[in-house]
């Protein structure tokens, strides 16, 4: 079974659709990113809220973040991005230095790249050996549990798009003076490594994928259609975490008059 290979890839939106739905459910994240810091409803702090981004290079992350947080108050949400790890990272356990980005009760943080990493680009470009690499799907579904049980809705993203249109994108880039710098080397060396990559993918998906984490495999062919369903998803986790706590995800914002 190929979690990548159901992805209905021909899914769009019209740009006036997507506009409209990516403002209703932007509206609704606001509503419930302020419930959760406790700064609308009954005023107690809600769970933390921590979204993870993984996906192919040119896959949209960087613009689903955008739509994400854009209508946030920067005070109330932390993106992090995470690149190869610093020499000094690498002196402590590969998780070691996600640590201080994780959101406490009522933040909220973004995580654009995440420990996945390590049995994905550390596991194809063999910066990490075998054993070390396959010991990792434990101690990260083992660090997702402990912090779910500690009460962190956890939301896991998978941006998916076929080579082709990745290619046109990577064309796209490097024929934009304000983009071309998105583009390097390495992200055409990783397009050569595709089919290794998407085993590496599928492996990470069949592994990490469990009740407490689940991943969500976004098609993001169509970057109005990612967006929006990544705004929504959110919310929807939210809304679920809530209802299982017994939190009104709609409480009214003022008392009658």
């Amino acid at each position: 079974m190929s979690r990548l290979g159901d992805v209905d890839l021909s899914l769009a939106m019209s740009k006036k659709e997507g506009k409209k739905q990516l403002k209703e459910a932007q509206e609704r994240l606001v509503h419930l990113r302020l419930l959760l810091g406790g700064q609308i409803g009954p005023g107690e702090i809600g769970p933390p809220l921590c979204v993870l981004f993984e996906g192919w290079d040119a896959s949209g992350k960087g613009g689903a973040i955008q739509r994400l947080v854009g209508e946030l108050d920067p005070r109330h949400v932390r993106v992090a991005q995470f690149a190869a790890p610093s020499s000094h990272e690498k002196r402590h356990h590969f998780l070691w230095r996600f640590w201080p980005v994780l959101p406490g009760w009522g933040g909220m943080a973004v995580l654009d790249r995440t420990w996945y990493g390590r049995v994905l680009v550390e596991r194809v470009e063999g910066y990490a050996e075998e054993n070390v690499w396959r010991r990792a799907y434990d101690e990260i579904v083992g660090l997702e549990t402990t912090l779910a049980a500690e009460g962190t809705i956890l939301v896991k993203f998978w941006m998916h798009l076929s080579p082709d249109e990745q290619l046109r994108r990577f064309e796209a880039r490097r024929g934009n003076p304000y983009k071309a710098w998105k583009l390097t080397d390495e992200d055409w060396r990783n397009r050569e490594k595709r089919a290794e990559y998407e085993a590496a993918v599928e492996e990470m998906l069949e592994r990490t994928d469990h009740p407490l984490g689940r991943w969500h495999v976004v098609a993001a062919e169509d970057k109005r259609w990612a967006r929006v369903a990544v705004v929504r998803t959110v919310c929807e986790a939210i809304e679920k975490a809530l209802a299982e706590r017994g939190i009104d995800a709609d409480p009214p914002l003022h008392s009658a008059a």
